[in-house]
This record gives structure tokens, C-alpha cells and sequence, in this order.
């Protein structure tokens, strides 16, 4: 993989016709993006591996990079009005984009702007990357052709990119196969969200690369355990994500969760005081 700074890949990009203008400097050495009438920039949530942690004895949660090689950062996009500056709801901004095409074409400005941040930025681990559910529908064939194109154009390499397939399609047995087999086929790895504990197995049998579940409803179901296990004998990594509070994080704990993800967490790891020693929790 060639290792290009963050203004050699906004350079490299402008060869694109989707990303040509649309992409320029930012703050602290950034890159955000223009469409749409709204300013797009690139948020960076670390997951964790407390197996790892544990066992390296690290003296605190600061990073991903010393965790190894099956954890990284979940790219999250924050969008501003152009004219007034208000932060937007993403929901409510694709939801007012009617053109399927332009919905294709914001949501892969997205992760090339995601893409050319972290990589520019020389940051360790896996970077995860969410697809709209749109835009799954829309492409009809060759998930991930077009993205693995423009990775290489950038030297960068799709196998330490994670797609991640939103719940409603990973809810669909057939098409989350599909979908898996299409985008592994370009390179990528797959990450699977599933809306509840029993798609577990039918994710499974889509040779899955991790799968990620939400924290809070697990434990409402009492699933935690179960969920674990079934992870386990699977062989599949299992992300528990949007961990609220030390309350959840603790119960995790109980239940040898391995891999992890929340704000909670990152709020956890380094605050103002800078990072802190998570040797109680483990």
C-alpha cells in the first residue's frame, strides 16, 4: 500500500469526476467535502478489543493501534448546513435527497472523504465504513467495484476496509449473502448489524467478517450471554456497539464481550485529563 499525506491523496482525488471540487482543505490539516448545499467532515469512533487490551497490559485505552489488526475506527460523517453552519441530522439529509443517483453519489463522496482522512492521517487498525441502504438497492450489481477503484487509484488497500451492511439489509438472509460475497470479491471485509439476537446464525452462514449488534438491546433481551457464545463457537467477531454508560460497559464485562464501541468509551479513554487507566473495569 502507498502511503500518501492527506494533501497528496485530495491531489490524487481530483482525477475523479464524482470527487473533482467536491473535496477541499479543511482545519488541522483535513479534509471535508461540498454538495449538496452542506459541508461534510470526517468523525473517527475507536473499537476495542479488550482481550488484547488485557493482555498487553496497557496502562490505558489510547488508542487502536497496539490492540492489533482486527480493530479500528468506525467512520462516522458530520454534516453542516453551508449557509448557516447548523449541524444537520443525517437521517433527516438523506431523507430529503428524493434522486436515488445523487443519494449514490453522496454516500460515496462519504466514504471517499472518510477514506482520504484516515489513510492520509496514517492511522492504525480497520477502518469501518456504513453504506446507505439506498445505495444497496440502487447499484444493482458489483457492490464494492466502484469504491475498490478508487481506493486503488489512491495506492490504498480495500482489505482494511470494513463495509458495513445497515440492519434492514442484514435482515434479509439472501441478499446479505449476496451483498458479502460482492464486496469481499473487490477486497473488502464486511461487518453485518443486526437488528436483533437471532440473526446471528443466518449471518454466520454469510461468512461475515464481524458482526455488530446494539449494546442496549442485547441486554434488554438478556442475550448477552448467549449472543457471546454463539459468536464464539462461530468463529465470527462480534461488536457490541453505542455502549451508553458504565452500567452496560460493566455488564459486558460479566460476559468476556471481547470486541467493543461506543462514545461512552471513547469519552472514557481520553477526556480532558487525558487517558485514563481502565485496569478497574477489566
Amino acid at each position: 500500500m502507498t502511503i500518501h499525506s492527506t494533501s497528496e491523496l485530495l491531489e490524487l482525488a481530483a482525477s475523479h469526476p464524482q470527487l473533482a471540487g467536491a473535496l477541499h482543505a479543511g482545519e488541522n490539516g483535513s479534509v471535508e467535502a461540498s454538495a449538496q448545499g452542506v459541508e461534510l467532515s470526517s468523525e473517527y469512533l475507536a473499537i476495542y478489543d479488550l482481550a488484547s487490551y488485557a493482555s498487553s497490559g496497557a496502562p490505558a485505552m489510547s488508542g487502536v493501534g497496539e490492540f492489533g489488526d482486527e480493530v479500528g475506527f468506525e467512520a462516522k460523517l458530520k454534516a453542516r448546513d453551508s449557509a448557516t453552519g447548523q449541524i444537520l441530522s443525517l437521517p433527516d439529509l438523506f431523507a430529503t435527497i428524493r434522486d436515488d443517483q445523487q443519494l449514490v453519489s453522496l454516500d460515496r463522496l462519504a466514504r471517499a472523504l472518510h477514506a482520504i482522512n484516515f489513510f492520509g492521517q496514517h492511522r492504525n487498525g480497520l477502518l469501518f465504513l456504513n453504506v446507505h441502504e439506498r445505495l444497496l438497492k440502487s447499484v444493482r450489481y458489483d457492490h464494492g467495484r466502484y469504491f475498490s477503484l478508487v481506493l486503488l487509484s489512491f495506492g490504498l488497500n480495500p482489505g482494511r476496509i470494513v463495509i458495513e451492511i445497515p440492519e434492514a439489509a442484514s435482515a434479509h438472509k439472501t441478499f446479505l449473502g449476496y451483498l458479502t460475497k460482492s464486496y469481499q470479491s473487490y477486497g473488502f471485509k464486511v461487518a453485518g448489524n443486526l437488528s436483533n439476537a437471532g440473526q446471528i446464525l443466518s449471518a454466520a452462514e454469510s461468512r461475515l467478517d464481524f458482526v455488530k449488534i446494539d449494546t442496549s438491546a442485547a441486554i434488554r433481551d438478556s442475550m448477552v450471554k448467549p449472543l457471546v457464545g454463539y459468536a464464539n463457537r462461530l468463529k465470527v467477531p462480534l461488536i457490541f456497539k453505542r455502549i451508553r454508560d458504565e452500567a452496560q460497559f460493566r455488564l459486558l464485562r460479566q460476559y468476556d464481550v471481547r470486541y467493543v464501541e461506543g462514545d461512552y468509551l471513547s469519552t472514557l479513554a481520553t477526556d480532558d485529563h487525558g487517558p485514563h487507566d481502565l485496569s478497574e473495569w477489566m
